[in-house]
């Protein structure tokens, strides 16, 4: 008997993870968030609910991870754009029209992964936080490169990203 191969089979686990996922995600863009349950999902993939569990903990948790792969998308956008070439301001002016066309689009054109979005900033998911954190701290790199550079006059660049962000929150709040 040959034993079996730890990386082979979390390859596997991988791979089902994400398959739930991918399945998960298309049926909360085509029934809702809120109307598609666990056994929709399970029954999609020709497994049980038991074995979607086996998985995911609660249909929180997948929710969750999609909102994360969702926002993932978002977030490196900004970094890139954070960590890019160019003056400071023209970096912070970039940044806000990415993340006013990526909330509009979100809210107009994926009405049903908005109200994902919705209830994981209502329910406080960890992945909003996350999310949060790291728009903050990129806005803060361009705020502090700007102000190492004469570009902006001294401030503090972590308070100064909180503000900014707080100052946009009518547009990207859902």
């Amino acid at each position: 008997m040959i034993p079996p191969n730890p990386a082979a089979q979390e390859d596997r686990a991988t791979a089902t993870r994400n398959r739930i996922l991918e399945t998960a995600e298309g049926l909360f863009r085509s029934m809702g968030y809120q109307k598609t349950a666990v056994a929709d999902i399970a029954r999609e993939l020709g497994m049980s609910p038991a074995n979607v569990y086996r998985f995911f903990a609660s249909k929180s948790a997948i929710n969750e991870a999609i909102a994360a792969r969702l926002l993932e998308g978002v977030a490196s956008d900004l970094e890139s754009i954070a960590d890019g070439p160019g003056a400071a301001a023209d970096r912070l002016r970039a940044m806000m029209r990415l993340l006013h066309a990526r909330h509009m689009a979100l809210f107009f054109k994926e009405k049903r992964m908005h109200d994902m979005v919705t209830a994981a900033m209502s329910e406080h998911w960890g992945v909003i936080a996350a999310f949060v954190a790291r728009i903050e701290a990129a806005l803060a790199r361009v705020l502090a490169d700007g102000a190492a550079r004469g570009e902006f006059a001294a401030l503090e660049p972590a308070l100064t990203a909180r503000m900014m962000k707080q100052a946009t929150m009518c547009w990207m709040h859902p």
